[in-house]
């Protein structure tokens, strides 16, 4: 029979596994904010309170990346961007692959219909502090599982979704719209100037969404 102090001692053991299992995988949350022309990049073992600088640079794992050193690239986990302005978000969003976003509006501004394109995107979720201290809003895009691939280049994506920036105003719901079967996204997207720049594969289908 097991002795009252061992069981303790493999429960304490399991839990500890358990806990470092938990804590492993929260660090797969990343978060990036931009502080005037700086961006910071921070690797996070738990969520941070949105437009909290200074918790975010103490308890997360932080490198600083200037907007010009920023390369398309892909994220597994969760995605949170802070954001002051237009002009450096879209440096850090311009299709990125990422399935699970979160935006953080830090500031006050007001922005024009202007879309920023991302690839894979499944769920989004915004949040505008400044104007609405309590507001969130969240939308989930695609549920099918072809859509939870993540690709290594962005060109092979074939879930593009286009985020109007406007919706950070707070004048509307957060809404969305799909079309299926999208073979020339140049043709059928005159306005979207990424396809003119760098062209898409055209023996493809693409499922495009408008969120708004």
């Amino acid at each position: 029979m097991t002795s009252p102090s061992s069981f303790c001692l493999l429960l304490l053991q399991a839990l500890g596994i358990v806990a470092l299992g938990h804590f492993t995988k929260a660090q797969n949350n990343t978060l990036i904010f931009t502080k005037g022309n700086t961006i910071r990049n921070c690797s996070c073992p738990v969520d941070i309170r949105d437009c909290d600088y200074s918790l975010a640079n103490l308890i997360c794992s932080c490198k600083s990346i200037l907007p010009s050193a920023m390369e398309q690239t892909s994220y597994h986990g969760h995605l949170t961007i802070w954001f002051t302005d237009i002009s450096t978000l879209g440096h850090v969003l311009k299709f990125t692959l990422v399935q699970d976003l979160k935006l953080s509006l830090c500031g006050s501004s007001t922005f024009p219909t202007k879309y920023l394109a991302i690839c894979g995107l499944q769920r989004l979720r915004i949040h505008t502090k400044a104007r609405h201290p309590s507001r969130g809003q969240s939308l989930l895009i695609h549920s099918r599982r072809e859509g939870s691939s993540l690709y290594k280049g962005w060109q092979t994506c074939m879930f593009i979704s286009f985020l109007d920036v406007a919706l950070f105003n707070g004048d509307s719901s957060l809404k969305s719209y799909s079309i299926d079967n999208i073979s020339s996204l140049a043709s059928d997207f005159p306005d979207f100037s990424y396809f003119k720049t760098s062209p898409m594969p055209s023996n493809r289908s693409y499922v495009v969404t408008v969120i708004y």
